[in-house]
């Protein structure tokens, strides 16, 4: 019972192993550490994620009980517990696509910021940014974006805050270039306070949704129908495909220009 995919976070010198529910996940978890000798530890899905913090369960199947890590990306080191907080590895080419569209002098606003990824790779590919406002309602999350932001030697530049989006956006209204978004079940439900903390002149949104391919185009056009309702700026978009959720079904990323 060898899984046809799973995901491994960490490093050469640590790492774990998560595979889907299955039948006989000791076997599959054994030939994994067999393949990869720095897995130290396989988990296996228990649950969909679940709430704003975007935990699962896992079952630990075989290894070492301690299932923290260090995740290398991107010359980023995150460290992390799946246990604990979201991650996604699958994510890091999405990560790096809108860290490259950043420019200097830049407020960049991330929405349920996680353990750090977004803000923490913004801050250092492009070192001229202005300030990385990064809200997430996890304490363990925060936790570990403070120790990353240490990790990664980007103090002054990200700036961890801990709480509800809905409480802590009023303090960036008005100051953002541009707002990052990545929780798609739920992101669409704050679009409207984007439109608050954006500049007067406008900016940029990054909005993540999950939705399938044959009606994305008609259900992005009437979302943003609706937010262009509730603000005076002109609005253009982009869709971009991101990953694969389910078949026939994706993770978008809807590229926002305000002006």
């Amino acid at each position: 019972m060898i899984p046809s995919s799973y995901d491994i976070l960490g490093s050469r010198e640590k790492a774990i192993a998560i595979i889907e529910d299955m039948e006989n996940p000791k076997e599959a978890a054994e030939h994994i550490m067999k393949e990869h000798k720095n897995v130290e530890s396989v988990l296996m899905k228990l649950s969909e994620r679940k709430g704003l913090q975007r935990k699962r369960e896992y079952k630990l199947i075989i290894g070492n009980p301690d299932t923290e890590v260090i995740h290398k990306e991107n010359y980023c080191r995150l460290k992390l517990d799946p246990r604990k907080t979201y991650f996604s590895g699958r994510e890091s080419t999405e990560r790096l696509r809108i860290a490259e569209k950043i420019e200097g002098g830049e407020t960049v606003l991330v929405m349920f910021a996680g353990i750090g990824p977004f803000s923490i790779l913004i801050a250092k590919k492009q070192p001229e940014v202005e300030r990385i406002p990064s809200i997430e309602i996890n304490p363990e999350a925060v936790k570990y974006m403070k120790e990353n932001i240490k990790l990664n030697k980007v103090e002054g530049k990200v700036i961890p805050i801990l709480g509800d989006v809905n409480e802590k956006s009023p303090d960036w209204f008005d100051q953002c270039d541009r707002i990052i978004m990545p929780l798609p079940h739920k992101a669409k439900d704050y679009l409207g306070l984007t439109g608050k903390c954006l500049k007067s002149d406008g900016g940029v949104i990054h909005l993540y949704i999950i939705e399938s391919e044959e009606n994305v185009e008609g259900e992005t056009k009437n979302l943003i129908g609706n937010f262009q309702e509730k603000t005076a700026y002109k609005i253009n978009y982009k869709i971009h495909k991101v990953l694969p959720y389910a078949p026939g079904v994706y993770k978008y990323c809807v590229d926002i220009q305000a002006k």
